[in-house]
């Protein structure tokens, strides 16, 4: 699993996002063996089950997980550095803040953040392994994080398809099954590597977005909350 993507960093201990990787949460046993299937090599664990694929069929990292506190929170010293695999895609595949794991959606689309040297304006779509944040949590999570320097980039997107995964390439070597590359730029959906690739993180691409300065988007989005009838 990749280990140099940022995450927040705590300003105060009790605030730690959701996806962040704990003390005592490490990689379980692979069992990892590639076998002939129908398509060609693929790769499997020895003692697969459901769990251990998305619903495209690609196989996803298993990391163990540390007991909750008594609010359902992970519990355990942060990894600053890393993203615990299973709490990143499921926050990715649900669109919840990567921050507290509630829906993140707000009146005029989805809160993306990014380090102010992650994105060329001049492209019209950005790739980010790092999932939306909430309105409530949007401001702590500018300071939580190194990465974004105090100077983040704000994507108020409303285009946001799933586009691939983050992980390791797996081989066969004389020894067995081996790691063969780990590739900086995520693979895409239906890349023919997929099969023997072993994903640790989910991957969307902003299609539709604003940048935007994010006091200005709080801001809209607490009059477009104030103007909106009660339902």
């Amino acid at each position: 699993m990749k280990t140099n993507r940022p995450v927040f960093a705590a300003v105060e201990p009790a605030l730690v996002p959701f996806i962040t990787q704990r003390e005592g949460e490490g990689a379980a046993p692979d069992n990892l063996v590639i076998l002939q299937h129908s398509t060609g090599p693929r790769l499997y664990y020895q003692d697969e089950d459901p769990r251990d694929r998305d619903l495209r069929g690609v196989l996803l990292a298993r990391c163990s997980f540390n007991p909750v506190d008594s609010q359902g929170r992970p519990t355990g010293k942060p990894l600053w550095k890393m993203m615990h695999p299973y709490r990143q895609i499921m926050c990715m595949q649900a669109m919840r803040c990567q921050v507290c794991q509630q829906p993140a959606r707000t009146p005029l689309g989805y809160l993306f953040l990014a380090g102010p040297a992650d994105h060329d304006p001049m492209q019209p779509t950005m790739l980010t392994n790092q999932p939306p944040v909430c309105v409530k949590h949007a401001r702590a999570a500018t300071r939580l994080c190194p990465h974004l320097a105090g100077r983040p980039m704000v994507f108020l997107a409303t285009g946001f398809p799933l586009y691939g995964v983050h992980g390791t390439l797996y081989g066969l070597g004389t020894d067995g099954v081996k790691v063969i590359d780990q590739p900086e730029a995520p693979l895409p959906f239906r890349h023919p590597n997929l099969p023997t690739f072993l994903a640790s993180q989910l991957v969307r691409k902003l299609t539709s977005f604003r940048v935007v300065d994010l006091d200005e988007a709080l801001q809209q989005l607490t009059v477009f909350s104030a103007q909106s009838p009660a339902r």
